[in-house]
């Protein structure tokens, strides 16, 4: 018998197996103070907004007391709230609306790196080389005269080398310390006990105050090689946001890491039986070693980045899908899908070709997608705005970025504030609602004037806009026992067609083509991504079907 997630039984407490998460980017959701920065008083106002749209639960980008050179992934106190966000008080206000609405909170935790500003780091610069303080990081000496090389050829993920020197307490240049990020991220090192423990105080401190679990950050990375050698390919490893450089991600000790944390979360879980989650920002090479993060005493998910950077082709789809349900649902987890996240463009952008503001081939392919996603076996991680139909703002003029990719290789190549400009929530022109403040307000990254077709008053009015596209799915998903957890079978189906059944009879299929195809079920959709005659499957289409044995 299916256990749904929604009822009574004996997998209700497993409600993150197939749960749908809304990722809230807080400095771009919604602002209170009317300083332009979307804020935790924010979230909290736009609760019944999410609740509407039918999603299980949200994660909060970091929050945290930080100098922002990283937007918060530079984290100088662990245990509280920056004064730009709000306050203990306001976070434990939204964890209580949040319960009440039956929504699950989750945290971004960052446990390779910290801030340079971070206490211990700043302890570990004015100490001594050799010292305790230095110890709960990587510093070692320069190689050549004078100590003036790095201590090894290995690349930041933001750019350039990833060590910088420091001043020592006489003045001279002295010891290096490693960042894998931002010379601003200074990257603990978890050979030290200390590193663990702390962590595990902070684990303790936020799930004391009632929160359902951590999405981490950089979740393969942690431990580095014990030498920390020369890389063999430092042009490969270059190659910015890439987990490529073997030396310093994936390394075997960081699975104990997971079985403590996993450890810690069973242990309040025993306490009053709502199970805590842990979900991994996994960025590894293959399926296989994806599913070796998900074991049962491990992460209880680990995002699957595979469908997100798959290229708009049935084949391509079908592979990742797929690998996925091979490799990761035989460790007894669930897939973590994604489309898109706070680093990546947008659907309807990188689906589109060419690239347009959110019209014609690309918003298709967009919502095409999110059906499909939606209907897959497992979990469900939707970034903010998607649901809008957003586009990637690509326009943005130089000296609003703030991005550290672009600051530190002067390229827009690969920079991710084009994803991350404040919601539209409705009017006519900038800010759009997203800040309280006065007309003349500015919100933290312009919106385009076009942000006004995408407001969210006009979204819930149109019953053809993305967001009721969303919000249908995400009904059908809870209503429907086909849906969730469970396999899927594939169908057979015409060159640049997907089609798969789920459970006892839900027909999911997507047109990958342009021109129509005929339909792999009789009959009128339930739902669909665009008009959807009976009997055709129109191109850059998914639909969805109740079959019978007949059809299947």
């Amino acid at each position: 018998m299916h256990m749904h997630r929604q009822g009574n039984g004996l997998n209700r407490h497993r409600w993150w197996r197939d749960a749908v998460i809304y990722q809230v980017y807080v400095r771009s959701f919604l602002d209170s103070t009317g300083d332009g920065v979307g804020d935790l008083a924010g979230v909290r106002a736009g609760l019944p907004y999410l609740k509407k749209l039918g999603v299980d639960g949200i994660w909060l980008s970091p929050f945290y007391p930080s100098p922002q050179h990283d937007h918060g992934y530079d984290v100088a106190d662990y245990c509280g709230v920056d004064p730009l966000f709000g306050d203990l008080a306001e976070f434990d206000l939204l964890v209580a609306a949040a319960r009440r609405l039956g929504v699950k909170v989750l945290l971004d935790i960052v446990p390779n790196h910290c801030s340079s500003e971070h206490p211990w780091f700043e302890e570990a610069l004015a100490a001594e080389p050799g010292s305790a303080a230095r110890a709960r990081f990587h510093f070692a000496d320069g190689r050549g005269p004078g100590g003036e090389e790095p201590p090894n050829n290995w690349h930041s993920m933001f750019g350039g080398p990833a060590w910088s020197r420091v001043a020592e307490a006489d003045g001279q240049p002295g010891q290096w310390y490693l960042h894998m990020f931002a010379p601003e991220q200074p990257d603990w090192n978890w050979r030290n006990p200390e590193i663990g423990a702390e962590f595990d105080r902070i684990l303790r401190f936020w799930l004391d105050r009632g929160i359902d679990g951590f999405r981490i950050d950089v979740a393969a990375g942690l431990y580095k090689h014990p030498e920390l050698p020369d890389s063999d390919d430092p042009e490969a490893d270059a190659r910015t946001r890439d987990s490529v450089n073997p030396l310093a991600w994936n390394q075997p000790e960081v699975h104990e890491v997971w079985r403590q944390w996993r450890s810690i979360c069973e242990e309040y879980t025993a306490r009053d039986g709502r199970e805590r989650l842990l979900v991994g920002e996994v960025s590894v090479p293959t399926a296989r070693e994806h599913a070796e993060y998900v074991r049962s005493d491990e992460l209880h998910q680990a995002f699957f980045f595979d469908l997100l950077s798959a290229p708009w082709e049935a084949d391509a789809f079908r592979k990742v899908i797929s690998e996925a349900m091979q490799d990761i649902a035989g460790t007894g987890s669930t897939v973590t899908w994604v489309l898109n996240n706070h680093d990546q463009v947008r659907t309807v952008t990188r689906y589109g070709e060419p690239a347009t503001e959110g019209s014609g081939l690309g918003a298709a392919r967009a919502r095409a997608a999110a059906l499909l996603m939606l209907a897959l076996p497992g979990a469900a991680y939707i970034y903010q705005g998607e649901e809008l139909g957003l586009p990637e703002v690509v326009d943005l003029p130089d000296d609003v970025l703030t991005d550290p990719i672009f600051h530190r290789t002067g390229s827009r190549a690969r920079i991710r504030d084009g994803c991350r400009v404040p919601l539209p929530w409705s009017g006519q022109a900038s800010p759009f609602g997203f800040t309280s403040g006065a007309e003349s307000a500015k919100p933290w990254l312009p919106q385009p004037e076009y942000f006004a077709e995408y407001a969210t008053d006009r979204a819930l009015a149109d019953t053809r806009s993305f967001w009721h596209l969303y919000r249908d799915g995400l009904q059908l998903r809870a209503a429907l026992p086909q849906l969730g957890e469970g396999t899927l079978r594939w169908l057979d189906t015409p060159p640049g067609v997907l089609a798969f059944v789920r459970g006892d009879g839900l027909v999911c299929a997507v047109n990958f083509g342009t021109a129509p195809t005929p339909a792999p079920v009789s009959g009128t959709p339930l739902l669909s991504s665009g008009p959807c005659p009976a009997g055709v499957l129109p191109g850059s289409t998914a639909a969805w079907w109740i079959g019978d044995g007949a059809d299947l």
